[in-house]
């Protein structure tokens, strides 16, 4: 897992970084810049046209200071600096790097506290003003600075963090922030690049190594994590000699209506794919037809209007309940039964969530370790309403320890929220698979992790990541817009072989 790091634990590794390389600070700075430049200068090669650098006086303005003198030996033409002196304190770095830079022949001009904002003719701005550690709103002379350079319509690329965003921690609504087409940050991603407010102000973003001790990192045991291709490796099970169906369990996929057969199609489909010996679905009597047409290998079990169907519980491995289950009376009664009878952990989704929101007595059976799946309005039905995606965080990592649940929250970086209070953060999929039934996929494939009897966290973290890594396969290579959720499905088995080899 990559580490993700708040403010101050980025201070602590970097002192210890300083200390025990041991390496100065200054050279630090240098080592980052030339992280960032090298970045740069492959993706930016036109070095005729202006740039310019925007400095605070603190350390990432001393990152900047480093930089523009850097892309200066690397023989761009026309890179200018302006320096924000906006407090009279400076970093010792700050100090060192703008002596450098003043033995350069650079242009540099400095902005005081009132003044007019100078005039930028450069179509590529750097922004360096403020860095990590921020935690209130820019005021004053950075925020007219700020919303002078958004009015300018530049590309800007920031170091680090774009200036007026916060790290981690609630962005207020109304904060400004420079908008950035690209950050180039140090190490690892910031936690708030993760979330959905991070759009409004990042185009995306590039993490650049820069030699941050990692052994001291770990040791620091953030609650934040994100998951990468090697964890996953480590975690998927190979297929064996003389291994059989029962050997990789028996899924129960508690799921669809007359209306909804899709969901529990889509559902069972993921849990098949993703390597369930066997797979039953328990569906309206309506849609057998549609299962054994779409696909013949998943049993059924029957659900008769008000008639609970008769299920041996011992026979299923893992259950998962909720795709197109409806929210009427029968709905509700199934979910009882389930609840009632099966105490192993299962997966949770849709409108079994829906339906938990509504019936709060139905939370004390489920069962300890199960798995709740919910988009933002789900999740938001089930805890009520929030402001922002960090307070989302906060609330599903007082509720996973409270019931001794495992909390999935659907996004872009889909977020995993442990018992013990870890987050895990997904880093794949893609926008192409922003389509209806992509979480009823999702559901199959962790139901089929389960009974292969893989642990709820596993489950969880591999769940998500071959979900979303399928979806790459499928749409990146060859640039599709859409995919759809069958499609992702029948990938899985390819994309898990892959992770295996």
């Amino acid at each position: 897992m990559l580490p993700l790091l708040t403010s101050s634990q980025i201070r602590e590794a970097d002192a210890y970084t300083i200390a025990n390389e041991p390496i100065c600070s200054v050279d630090l700075m240098e080592r980052a810049a030339r992280a960032f430049v090298g970045w740069f200068v492959n993706h930016f090669p036109e070095k005729k046209k202006p740039i310019g650098v925007y400095c605070g006086t603190g350390n990432n303005g001393g990152d900047g200071l480093a930089i523009a003198r850097m892309l200066d030996d690397h023989q761009y033409k026309a890179v200018n600096v302006k320096i924000a002196r906006f407090s009279d304190k400076t970093s010792d770095d700050f100090n060192i790097n703008l002596k450098r830079l003043q033995q350069s022949g650079i242009t540099l001009t400095e902005i005081r506290p009132g003044e007019s904002l100078p005039d930028e003719d450069s179509p590529v701005i750097i922004d360096a003003l403020l860095g990590t550690g921020l935690n209130k709103p820019l005021e004053g002379d950075y925020k007219r600075l700020v919303n002078h350079i958004n009015s300018l319509e530049k590309t800007v690329v920031s170091v680090d963090v774009p200036t007026g965003f916060f790290s981690e921690g609630e962005m207020p609504q109304d904060a400004v922030v420079l908008k950035t087409d690209l950050v180039i940050t140090f190490q690892q991603p910031k936690i708030n690049f993760l979330l959905p407010e991070s759009i409004a102000y990042i185009n995306c973003w590039e993490a650049v190594n820069i030699g941050i001790n990692e052994k001291f990192v770990r040791s620091l045991n953030s609650s934040y994590q994100a998951t990468e291709e090697k964890d996953i490796r480590k975690l998927l099970k190979p297929r064996h000699h003389f291994s059989n169906k029962g050997t990789y369990g028996h899924s129960l996929i508690v799921a669809g209506q007359e209306e909804t057969m899709g969901a529990a199609l889509l559902s069972a489909a993921g849990s098949a794919y993703a390597g369930s010996g066997l797979t039953t679905a328990c569906i309206p009597k309506s849609g057998l037809i549609a299962l054994n047409s779409y696909m013949p290998e998943i049993m059924a079990i029957v659900q008769n209007g008000t008639e609970l169907p008769e299920i041996a519980w011992d026979s299923f491995s893992a259950v998962g309940i909720g795709p197109g289950l409806g929210k009427h009376d029968d709905s509700l009664a199934l979910l009882a039964y389930v609840l009632s009878n099966y105490k192993k952990p299962m997966v949770l989704d849709a409108d079994a969530l829906n339906l938990l929101a509504i019936h709060r007595e139905f939370w004390s059976g489920i069962p300890a370790n199960s798995i709740l799946t919910p988009h933002v309005k789900e999740f938001d039905r089930l805890f009520g309403d929030h402001a922002n995606w960090w307070s989302r965080i906060q609330t599903g990592i007082e509720k996973a320890k409270e019931h001794q649940l495992y909390i999935i929250l659907k996004n872009d970086y889909t977020i995993i929220i442990t018992p013990q209070g870890k987050v895990y953060f997904n880093t794949t999929s893609n926008a192409a698979m922003a389509t209806g039934g992509m979480g009823d996929v999702l559901t199959g494939i962790i139901t089929s992790l389960l009974a292969q009897k893989y642990s709820s966290e596993d489950a969880c973290i591999i769940g998500t990541y071959i979900h979303g890594k399928a979806g790459d396969e499928l749409a990146l290579p060859n640039r599709v817009n859409v995919i759809l959720p069958g499609q992702l499905a029948q990938r899985l088995p390819a994309t898990m072989a892959k992770l295996m080899a």
